[in-house]
């Protein structure tokens, strides 16, 4: 059984985890409205990748017999004054997930769960990734602010599909 002070903090990072989907459709719809498409596709399949992400958290607490409580979520912000504004928000978000994420890897240690920990090293290296990730699409959009199509030529050459990973925790309703 999961430790209540752990399942605790894993239900709000469902929250955490879900308030970020909001928020990349947000961003999404912004650069759908500015005719940026794989802007546009990059965010919403962002969007999908964190709700999946909860649904892992969920997934385990259902594993593990703990009660799950879906928390409230606030608005997502929808306005931005640039193309680069919506990236700079992305980049603070990951690197606030990243520092929550290891809050819990704390926790599950201060706990002896040594499945929680286990579960959560995934997290751990898909937070690396995000961080990266939107490190270097804010360098670009910073750089060819002036030029949408560069930012857009970028994306479709460096941001490709991957396959599912298959170290990856399962997820409820998968």
């Amino acid at each position: 059984m999961t430790p209540t002070r752990f399942a605790a903090q894993l239900n709000e990072q469902v929250g955490h985890e879900l308030a970020a989907h909001n928020q990349y459709l947000a961003c999404a719809v912004h650069y759908d409205a500015l005719t940026m498409p794989r802007m546009a596709a990059f965010f919403y399949a962002q969007a999908l990748e964190e709700r999946q992400h909860a649904m892992m958290m969920v997934r385990y607490l259902l594993d593990t017999d703990a009660e799950v409580a879906i928390p409230a979520l606030p608005a997502p912000r929808s306005s931005f004054a640039d193309v680069v504004a919506p990236i700079a928000l992305a980049l603070e978000q990951e690197k606030q997930v990243t520092r929550q994420i290891n809050a819990l890897v704390r926790t599950a240690r201060d706990e002896d769960d040594y499945a929680a920990e286990q579960f959560l090293q995934w997290f751990v290296k898909e937070q690396v990734e995000e961080v990266a990730t939107m490190s270097d699409l804010l360098a670009v959009a910073t750089r060819n602010a002036s030029d949408v199509d560069d930012i857009e030529d970028w994306v479709a050459r460096e941001q490709t599909a991957e396959g599912a990973d298959p170290t990856a925790p399962p997820a409820a309703g998968a």
